[in-house]
């Protein structure tokens, strides 16, 4: 009979570091088998095999939480803007569950499910309404025994806040994680107090993913830990950033950069930048450090090469790779040998490649969040007077930036 594995707050107990894995949404966007806009997983059904590939190629690069792609899988985000799928919540989520805990099983990592934010809540629908939503989720992952639950990805700590006391009523681990910067949620509610109403909700972890750079999420982190600390209450924190620059972004995060989805690129961060940022948060006092859009097994396997020596080894991707380039020894030109170390890679400042391109954006500014009638979810597909209006609106905002 195999060992039982540790679960995921007897390892955060212990002080061990738990390595989160990146990005599903943009990466299978990239790769064709996410489509921008709902940003739906569902292709935990229509192309499994992809899905287990990237939990694989996590894995492999030093990931020990292989989370179920089961991002925006409520039947009310699958309804959204007309896209009437004809495959169901549940469907996505059991595959999702499955596909995690294959993957999961060939190394020592843990199973997570999890449940995002709701075009419900958007559209001001009751607390009981949104509740019954994470409950239809969570009976899921009840039914397929997953290791803890993860409410990922909230502007808002008050629907935060309802998901995890429904996920806490399964009696598994509940970590939250919220898309905020240090200016707070979209309600203006600080960093601080947020994890204290998470904590105080029933989260164990606390912390926030998606929308800002990696260490504008550490920042974010830091004033959570401290505002819980004060309370005196205890919890464990996570970070899961983005793997783009974003100095420019305002409390909305990335997706108010003009060049949000497609032309995020020129932004993305090199893996020894991620190397620096796993170092920042591990020291911060974060132990469960990840990624989210944007991150690939590259990136992932970086931030477990920088934390080898806590955690006692490196990553079976690591062999064909070689610390710090290290297999640029064998590199044929001589001016190539001479990157193989360290100090080198520390040091280099990237070059774009693109004439006159600004080296910063300008946010687009709406400034609308829960309860502006532009923020209405519907059924129906998007109308060409709505759109007009968004078009308009986008002009507006842009003439006035």
């Amino acid at each position: 009979m195999a060992p039982t594995k540790k679960g995921i707050l007897e390892r955060l107990n212990a002080g061990e570091i738990v390595i989160g894995d990146g990005g599903f949404v943009l990466a299978l966007e990239k790769r064709g088998y996410v489509k921008a806009g709902p940003w739906t997983p569902e292709a935990t059904v229509t192309h499994p095999e992809a899905v287990r590939q990237l939990h694989r190629e996590f894995l492999r690069a030093g990931a020990n939480v292989m989370q179920a792609f089961t991002f925006y899988a409520s039947d009310d985000k699958l309804e959204n803007r007309g896209q009437a799928l004809k495959i169901t919540g549940a469907q996505i989520n059991e595959a999702a569950c499955d596909l995690a805990r294959e993957v999961a099983k060939e190394g020592d990592a843990l199973v997570a499910g999890g449940v995002a934010q709701t075009p419900s809540y958007l559209s001001c629908k009751s607390e009981t309404e949104v509740k019954a939503i994470f409950k239809k989720q969570l009976d899921v992952f009840v039914k397929k025994n997953v290791d803890f639950l993860i409410a990922e990805y909230f502007e808002h700590v008050e629907e935060a806040g309802w998901a995890v006391q429904v996920l806490k009523t399964s009696g598994k681990p509940v970590a939250a994680s919220l898309c905020i910067g240090p200016e707070g949620d979209m309600h203006g509610v600080s960093p601080a107090e947020c994890a204290i109403r998470l904590v105080k909700a029933g989260a164990q972890i606390v912390g926030v993913n998606c929308h800002f750079d990696p260490l504008t999420c550490v920042k974010a982190v830091k004033m959570m830990k401290e505002g819980v600390e004060k309370a005196g209450l205890k919890a464990h924190y996570m970070v899961q950033p983005l793997a783009y620059h974003t100095p420019d972004c305002n409390c909305q995060g990335f997706i108010d950069l003009p060049e949000f989805p497609f032309a995020l690129e020129p932004r993305i961060l090199t893996r020894w930048d991620m190397h620096q940022y796993a170092r920042e948060a591990y020291n911060a006092g974060i132990h469960y450090i990840g990624g989210c859009c944007g991150y690939e097994p590259y990136h992932i396997r970086a931030v477990s090469e920088e934390l080898a020596p806590e955690r006692g080894f490196l990553p079976a991707a690591s062999e064909k790779h070689g610390l710090w380039g290290a297999g640029l020894e064998m590199h044929t030109k001589p001016w190539v040998r001479a990157r193989s170390r360290r100090e080198y890679w520390e040091n280099i400042r990237p070059a774009s490649g693109r004439p006159k391109c600004p080296s910063l954006s300008t946010p687009e500014s709406w400034g609308v969040t829960k309860g502006h009638s532009d923020l209405l979810q519907h059924k129906e597909a998007t109308s060409t007077q709505e759109m007009k209006h968004v078009l308009e609106k986008q002009k507006k905002v842009k003439t006035s930036a």
